[in-house]
């Protein structure tokens, strides 16, 4: 036998011997590698963290609840020039490959691999980007040697798999849709649609061509070519996108040398929980959704108790997360099944409400206490405050504070906690400047004092007959004080209850003629004596007055005779009807506010008088849908009636002259705003500054105050609520007045009820003072 037949008959021998082992070993190979590969349902139903959308009643998105703020866009809302740019700079053959593109892997194993030239870039095309990005490479370490590189192999194959999966099951501008929205750009970034907002403060469709070059730029190396942190390398980069746009045609020259030389111009913003509009009204909504049934062991009073357990029965929204659950039986996520939850919220008043307040606090009201501030021994607290209260004060912050319970958690002794807080340290403070804040080095202990010098700020603003909440503010800074005053604060109320209380008078038949003399009044209480503090001028005091004069004066007398008429558990009954649900004590005292309500009761409560007698139930939503846009649930308007329609008519009249001769002037000479009506509150040594006013179409309430109520304005001109809250008041609405796509018009007159013909007309001095030339000074006891 010759050699050359021998050796090849041994040859087919070892093939023939060792080939079942090899399709066998391969075969093993093949299922541990390809076993875990999508299947198309999977493909269907990818598990991406998807944002929940807030939008407002204008269409716009201006929040979101989001473990990765990702939301998505369809290729219709996508600009040419962004996709023509992810095209020239990641997959030039994207509409000529099936998923792998040969022609680039061949550049890429022949002159990046074989000749070392790395400016070749990679052979992935979007659709193995994409499928990497949609399921990730196991990156579990292993002590397998070079188990590494097995893993790398296998996951280049199941790329290319599951790309030509993708391409077999999708066309190519849902596979771009997809890609644009899977992408990861840096800074919380999830997807174009929140990269642009991050980035440019637009939509999508809205970016210009050098600005889809510069997002587009980023998907490689999202750090490195952020214009953010590293401005000239992502300059550079978006030119290099620029560029590859005019190589491939979709760029002219001329175009392309022009645009070059623009600068990136950004509107930068991380889209944070901090970020957007209403941050405070996020977190409320939040709350409400992710309620829980109420037990009645986590209520001090029976009032909350039941006020949670009819909202848990009657309002669907509260608890909607633990009432409503997926097809398949599981829970809703509020921050990874991209719902869109559209909210009653309009987004221009919105907008005016956070600048009113900003405007406000930060140029008149903080530095005029700032001011008063720095005559105090004690600052920011008030010289009359015991040294016991400041004590007990700075150590429930201390203990708050996340450094305390920091160190608490690490093992460190009360001690050497409490010495941490008297060791400057750099930190970084909320400030009024354009930045909002500032960095600077002091002890902690001086940090919560600085804090606690800053006045807060809540306002409301409600649509009446329908309840539709249209702006919410719950603080100056939801980045440094996340405490919401809006809703989870409970501030004394001073005169802004006596509205209540006149409308009890009203509803039994009195008239905002009828008359009663202006002296103190006094009442036998456990404690003794208790007689209101009178706010009148001495001139008044002994007249005989109206009781449109009582209010438009906010004359505490005038209350306490209404007291008298009617006694405290009739108010307390009355209060309750206009939907304050929170506990009150039936006590004398009530008819000057010594009772702590919400920002949100009050609004509410006062939102009944332009609503025509119905109380109406505060609507924040109209409807929630899936991310594939199936209704899930839809929110209603709901009311019942609380006081006659002509009561409610005589309310409005007296409130107005609170407004055209009372504490509230400053609405018409200042802000230029006709026929409101509100009143004004001011509560004990300046702690509390109220106004809440309502025109034909909308209500709104602020009030301003420090964190703790021993921190105030010493004078009451500076304290008072017409000088503390009625400003914000007034830059609010007058700014919603300005705007003509709002639609509601300064100087409408408020409906009578049909068949009204009661005049308003009060007879007398001062238009409706009447003196009897006898005045009476003595107190009148009951």
């Amino acid at each position: 036998m010759k050699e050359g037949t021998k050796k090849k008959i041994v040859k087919w021998w070892w093939i023939i011997l060792v080939a079942p082992f090899l399709i066998l070993f391969l075969t093993l190979f093949l299922v541990s590698v390809f076993g875990e590969i999508p299947s198309f349902n999977q493909l269907e139903n990818t598990e991406t963290n998807l944002a929940t959308e807030l939008i407002s009643c204008d269409g716009k998105v201006f929040s979101t609840f989001h473990k990765e703020n990702r939301s998505f866009v369809s290729f219709d809302e996508l600009p040419e020039s962004l996709v023509n740019a992810a095209i020239a700079t990641e997959d030039a053959r994207f509409y000529k490959h099936s998923g792998i593109d040969l022609r680039s892997l061949a550049r890429v194993g022949v002159k990046t691999i074989l000749m070392r030239n790395s400016s070749q870039g990679g052979g992935s095309t979007i659709t193995q980007q994409l499928a990497k990005t949609l399921f990730p490479r196991d990156t579990e370490p292993s002590r397998f040697p070079g188990s590494k590189y097995f893993k790398l192999i296998g996951s280049k194959l199941k790329e290319w798999i599951t790309a030509v999966k993708l391409e077999r099951n999708y066309t190519k501008e849902e596979l771009m849709a997809m890609y644009m929205n899977a992408i990861f750009f840096g800074s919380n970034a999830y997807g174009i649609n929140t990269a642009a907002r991050t980035f440019f403060d637009k939509s999508p469709s809205e970016l210009t061509v050098e600005e889809s070059a510069c997002l587009v730029g980023m998907v490689n190396k999202p750090t490195r070519y952020n214009p953010v942190l590293n401005y000239d390398q992502s300059f550079q980069r978006r030119n290099h996108v620029l560029n590859q746009m005019a190589k491939y045609g979709y760029l002219s020259k001329a175009d392309r040398d022009s645009i070059v030389q623009l600068p990136i111009e950004l509107s930068y913003q991380v889209q944070d929980h901090n970020a957007g509009l209403a941050p405070y009204f996020r977190d409320m909504l939040r709350r409400v959704m992710q309620a829980t049934e109420p037990k009645r062991s986590s209520y001090t009073y029976v009032e909350d108790y039941q006020k949670d357990s009819t909202a848990w029965v009657e309002n669907p929204l509260y608890g909607w997360l633990n009432k409503n659950l997926k097809p398949d039986g599981t829970q809703y996520n509020l921050f990874t099944d991209g719902l869109k939850i559209y909210t009653t919220i309009d987004s221009r008043m919105q907008q005016y409400a956070e600048e009113a307040v900003r405007e406000h606090l930060s140029q008149d009201l903080q530095p005029a206490f700032w001011n008063d501030l720095s005559v105090k021994r004690k600052r920011p607290f008030s010289n009359d405050v015991d040294d016991s209260v400041i004590r007990l004060v700075m150590n429930q912050a201390r203990r708050w504070s996340d450094r305390y319970i920091d160190m608490k958690d690490r093992g460190y002794s009360e001690n050497e906690i409490l010495q941490s807080f008297d060791e400057k340290v750099p930190m970084r403070v909320f400030a009024w400047n354009k930045q909002g804040y500032v960095d600077t080095v002091m002890t902690p202990n001086d940090s919560i004092r600085y804090s606690k010098s800053f006045l807060r700020a809540a306002l409301i603003a409600m649509e009446p007959g329908t309840g539709k909440m249209k702006a919410y503010v719950g603080g100056p800074d939801h980045r440094y004080f996340l405490y919401d005053n809006a809703s989870q604060g409970r501030r004394q109320v001073g005169s802004t209850i006596k509205p209540f209380l006149y409308t009890l008078a009203m509803q039994e038949g009195f008239t905002p003629c009828d008359k009663a003399v202006n002296i103190p009044y006094s009442f036998v209480v456990p404690d003794g004596i208790w007689t209101p503090n009178s706010t009148d001028k001495d001139e008044y005091i002994g007249n005989t007055v109206t009781l449109k004069w009582g209010l438009t004066h906010s004359s505490n007398n005038i209350s306490a005779y209404l007291m008298k008429q009617f006694g405290p558990e009739a108010m307390v009954e009355m209060c309750h009807k206009l939907g304050i649900t929170n506990h009150l004590d039936p006590v004398y005292s009530l008819c000057v506010g010594s009772c702590d309500m919400s920002v949100s009761e009050m609004v509410a409560a006062y939102n009944t008088f332009p609503s025509k007698g119905f109380y109406v139930d505060a609507l924040m939503v109209e409807k929630i849908e899936d991310n594939a846009g199936n209704l899930l649930s839809n929110f209603t308007v709901r009311k019942r009636e609380a006081i006659s329609e002509n009561t409610a008519y005589l309310m409005v009249n007296l409130m107005q002259g609170v407004v055209r001769e009372g504490t509230a002037t400053r609405l018409v000479w200042k802000y230029g705003i006709q026929g409101a009506a509100g009143k004004t509150g001011t509560t004990n040594d300046q702690s509390d500054g109220w106004f809440i006013g309502y025109l034909p179409k909308l209500t709104a309430g602020v009030w301003v105050g420090a964190e703790d109520r021993s921190v105030h304005f010493e004078s009451l001109a500076l304290g008072g609520g017409s000088n503390m809250a009625l400003p914000i008041w007034g830059i609010f609405m007058s700014k919603v007045l300005s705007d003509p796509t709002i639609r509601i018009e300064n100087g409408e007159q408020f409906t009578p009820p049909v068949g009204w013909n009661m005049s308003f007309d009060c007879t007398g001095g001062d238009e409706d003072l009447v003196s009897d030339g006898n005045k009476r000074r003595d107190a009148i006891f009951f």
